[in-house]
């Protein structure tokens, strides 16, 4: 919603809770230079960095523009709902990782 990636869509792929954060496919590229070695060549690696939270929007499933989000209980379910059109969005899974046990 906001500074030099403002407009872009992409697909979430990293929440950082504690820090208020997100990391979205193709938004916020940011370049690593990687020195060559004897084994392998030197070269350029671009990947996404993280924005704030406050500056990402979900996309109304229906009309495909940015929304703002409401909550809704039916049948003692509570739904996440686009302010602008009422579409049900739906959540992704998130998968949670075992714990670490120490040895």
């Amino acid at each position: 919603m906001a500074g030099k990636d403002k407009g872009k869509e992409g697909k979430v792929l990293k929440i950082l809770v504690k820090k208020d954060r997100v990391v979205v496919d193709g938004v916020n590229i940011r370049t690593k230079h990687v020195k060559k070695t004897p084994q392998r060549a030197g070269q350029k690696i671009e990947y996404p960095a993280a924005i704030h939270i406050s500056n990402v929007m979900a996309i109304d499933p229906k009309t495909k523009k940015p929304t703002r989000i409401g909550y809704k209980v039916e049948k003692g379910k509570k739904m996440r709902i686009a302010k602008k059109s009422g579409t049900v969005i739906e959540t992704a899974k998130v998968e949670k990782k075992a714990p670490k046990v120490k040895k």
